[in-house]
């Protein structure tokens, strides 16, 4: 049986932004180093004049050159020493806000889906990737998805929040009609690119300001039928673990009731929805809610936080909380239902 990681990550280099024109060459990042009082180094990507940490969230376990892809071969090899035969691969610099320009935004989503491209050219199919889009601009936007989804992308990359607006803001129903006839998901993964939202929480260890911000989406959806008015999009929750599933649709039954409303008994299915668990959810309890059909999971590689967990497809295998037919859903079927592997 296939093993596919659902979220898996890359850590951007200055060879992700060598795809820009020279006319872009103002809005490259720039890598910042320090020394702080007792000698360490540090490095920042300076992008648009605002810094951000290039060593944050990086998890060390990983080979340095398959983690940043510099080396393809060795991440395959690392894949297959994991036992994975495909990861889907999501970004790491945009999981906040960078920008407020939207030639900047541009430039910057252009570059990392190019390198993307070649990267999953080279993989040989194992590696696929979510799309950054420059959706301050929505007819470029849509464009790049078209070029994207021609070259290798299986899946919309977007955060919680977006700039100042929420997903489902009438404002990106372009974006998810395009989405729909292109076959492609899109994915809300734990992030969030308000600038507002994300300096409020500046001190907050990434719960309120990239996590909640993210949960909030699905209800938000969902609450304003979102899914309804788009019958064929997929939405896949990513990095969230799924431990709030029943949280969430237990708070949406009740409010949903008292507007005449219906939840329904598969809400995720009846949504087209798929969130990502974690080993260390209460997995029995979650697919009483979620359905057996809409769990899938990632190990987060390249990353080190709350979600990684390098060995988490072989995990969840051994664990036994669940019944094999649906492991064997979660580690294959239903990713690949997700992402029209």
């Amino acid at each position: 049986m296939p093993i596919i990681d659902a979220d898996a990550h890359v850590l951007e280099t200055e060879r992700t932004w060598s795809y820009m024109a020279k006319s872009e060459e103002q809005y490259r990042p720039r890598i910042v180093r320090t020394t702080d009082p007792l000698g360490v180094e540090n490095e920042w990507w300076l992008i648009d004049g605002r810094t951000h940490s290039k060593q944050v969230n990086v998890g060390h376990e990983t080979p340095e050159a398959a983690r940043e892809m510099a080396d393809i071969q060795a991440r395959l090899r690392h894949m297959d020493e994991l036992g994975v035969d495909v990861q889907v691969l999501y970004p790491t610099v945009f999981l906040r806000p960078i920008t407020q320009r939207p030639e900047a935004e541009l430039a910057l989503a252009r570059s990392y889906n190019r390198w993307l491209a070649d990267i999953w050219a080279e993989g040989k199919g194992r590696l696929r990737w979510a799309a950054v889009l420059p959706l301050m601009t929505m007819d470029a936007a849509l464009a790049e998805l078209r070029w994207a989804k021609d070259h290798g992308a299986c899946a919309v990359f977007v955060r919680g929040l977006e700039g100042d607006r929420r997903l489902s803001d009438p404002y990106y129903f372009p974006l998810f009609e395009e989405a729909s006839s292109l076959d492609l998901p899109i994915c809300p993964h734990s992030g969030n690119g308000s600038f507002d939202v994300h300096d409020f929480f500046v001190d907050e260890p990434g719960f309120c300001k990239f996590k909640l911000a993210t949960v909030g989406e699905f209800h938000g959806l969902i609450w304003n039928d979102v899914p309804g008015r788009f019958p064929k999009l997929r939405f896949g929750f990513i990095e969230l673990s799924a431990q709030w599933v029943p949280y969430v649709l237990h708070d949406l039954g009740r409010r949903l009731a008292r507007r005449g409303r219906q939840l329904g008994d598969a809400p995720l299915r009846d949504n087209r929805i798929w969130v990502a668990c974690q080993t260390d959810d209460d997995l029995a309890y979650v697919l009483q809610y979620a359905g057996a059909d809409r769990i899938i999971i990632g190990s987060d590689y390249g990353h080190n936080d709350t979600s990684s967990e390098i060995t988490a497809l072989q995990t969840l295998k051994e664990q036994g909380v669940v019944s094999p037919a649906v492991i064997d859903k979660i580690l294959d079927a239903n990713a690949r239902a997700l992402y029209a592997l």
